[in-house]
């Protein structure tokens, strides 16, 4: 008997590329061939960011690219422009992926048939593909299951006339704290709280439209795959269930559930877009236990150097030592270098480094807390490691991520978006210190830690999750 054949879709952004890529694994382990798509530009990125590339997969599994339309980058160590790159999702995948599976699919292609869909919750195009083929296709929201409600209810915000916003004007003044209080399951909510899209004033802004237009695509899925779990976020999980969306299946926390029950053949595949530095480690491990706050804000992020500057300073008078990834295109036009003097400081009490392990350094004993962006891998990582969280979310649903760390699971609190370097001083001391504040945060995120972990053990509603997922795709495959 051939093997059941997925094909992985991810929308082609780093964050949604590991995620996706997690859920390859699982398959895989499961006795699936995989065959996992990346853009031409992508992949060529990662193969230059590890040791091994990332086409030379292992048995059963395969990586394949295809193109994006967009003109390569003058310098491989930034991300593609993002506007263009919704743009090209939306009109130049859909044929290179046709063409795709119909490769696949020769007799003469030495793989089996491909007998289901795994798809990013917004790479809709897949749902037309899926259709003429006679497959099923899965979607994976790489977004919690609070961002994904988010995002879905952009439609009806928008014909109710409360986004985008009107005026410069609902930036400032109290416009963005009117409460939204009818989004099934989603509790104590304001307009600043949505995706960060509702902040714009262009009714035809790029982000906004094609967000809220390919969420909708979601209905028309087989079923939706999400990045979370059932006790973090049960009240929206069970308003999900009961609304028109297809089958809902939590497998989180993804890199927990990978980590545990994949197999070592796949464990130095990985999809970075920077080259991991493992040095870091060592550094730690001269640490006390839970001394070092880490800072990394993802992928996406950009700031002025005004800002990093505030946060260096604000890190270097806070009086703990520190981990501060900073990407090379992280400062918006210029080079993320610190001012000498500044960099000396830094140096006396941080180690600063482009890009690590994340997940190791979470679950390190030294690491104390968490300055995050608060982008949903980074979230679920951190909170399955029981790590504490200061937010300064930049883009799409990180905000939404931001108010649940803080306002509903107790983890975390945020900093403003201007950025005073007495502030992060602060609110570090707060959470590292042994006031009340942190100790609570501390104790709320050994809750959740050990959440995570019962939800992926033998009997755990994840794991569980997993294996109806795993019937699901075979039950099509056999008719």
């Amino acid at each position: 008997m051939e093997k059941p054949h997925a094909i992985c879709m991810p929308f082609p952004a780093q964050g949604h590329i590991n995620a996706m890529l997690k859920v390859a694994k699982l398959l895989h382990f499961r006795g699936f061939h995989v065959t996992f798509v990346h853009t031409e530009y992508n992949s060529a990125r990662i193969g230059c960011s590890n040791e091994m590339p990332p086409l030379l997969a292992a048995d059963g599994f395969r990586f394949e690219s295809i193109p994006d339309s967009l003109l390569p980058s003058i310098d491989p160590n930034t991300k593609q422009d993002l506007p263009s790159l919704v743009l090209a999702v939306c009109n130049e995948f859909l044929s290179p992926f046709r063409d795709l599976m119909k490769r696949l699919n020769d007799p003469s292609s030495g793989v089996p048939p491909v007998t289901c869909v795994v798809s990013d919750c917004i790479t809709g195009f897949t749902l037309e593909i899926a259709k003429e083929f006679g497959i099923p296709d899965l979607f994976l929201s790489s977004f919690s299951a609070s961002g994904f409600m988010a995002l879905f209810h952009l439609k009806e915000l928008m014909e109710k006339g409360l986004v985008p916003i009107k005026s410069e004007d609902d930036l400032t003044n109290g416009y963005l704290d009117t409460p939204i209080d009818w989004m099934p399951g989603m509790k104590n909510m304001r307009i600043k709280d949505l995706p960060s899209f509702v902040r714009s004033t262009d009714p035809n802004d790029i982000f906004f439209n094609f967000s809220k237009d390919e969420i909708q695509c979601a209905l028309r899925a087989d079923a939706i795959i999400i990045n979370t779990f059932d006790d973090l976020e049960e009240p929206i999980l069970d308003a999900m269930s009961s609304s028109l969306l297809p089958p809902i299946y939590c497998l989180g926390p993804l890199h927990k559930l990978c980590s545990q029950y994949c197999n070592n053949q796949l464990e130095s595949i990985n999809g970075n877009m920077w080259e991991e530095h493992t040095n870091c480690l060592a550094w730690l491990d001269q640490k006390s236990p839970g001394s070092v706050i880490y800072v990394n804000f993802g992928s996406i992020t950009v700031m002025t150097s005004q800002h990093l500057v505030e946060f260096a300073w604000g890190l270097v008078k806070s009086g703990y030592e520190f981990l501060w990834i900073i990407r090379p295109d992280v400062v918006i036009g210029e080079s993320s270098v610190l001012p000498k003097e500044l960099l000396d400081e830094t140096m006396k009490r941080g180690l600063v480094t482009s890009w690590c392990p994340q997940v190791d350094v979470l679950e390190h004993a030294s690491i104390g807390g968490f300055l995050t962006h608060c982008g949903w891998n980074s979230t679920m990582e951190a909170l399955s490691a029981g790590v504490p969280m200061i937010c300064w979310p930049f883009f799409a649903d990180q905000q939404t991520n931001c108010r649940y760390v803080c306002a509903n699971w107790g983890v975390g609190t945020e900093i403003d978006v201007r950025v005073k370097r007495e502030e992060v001083g602060e609110r570090i001391r707060e959470m590292m210190g042994g006031g009340k504040k942190g100790e609570e945060m501390r104790k709320m995120a050994s809750k959740w830690k050990e959440s995570a972990s019962r939800t992926i053990s033998p009997g755990g509603k994840s794991l569980e999750n997993f294996e109806k997922v795993v019937k699901l795709l075979m039950k099509e495959k056999d008719g």
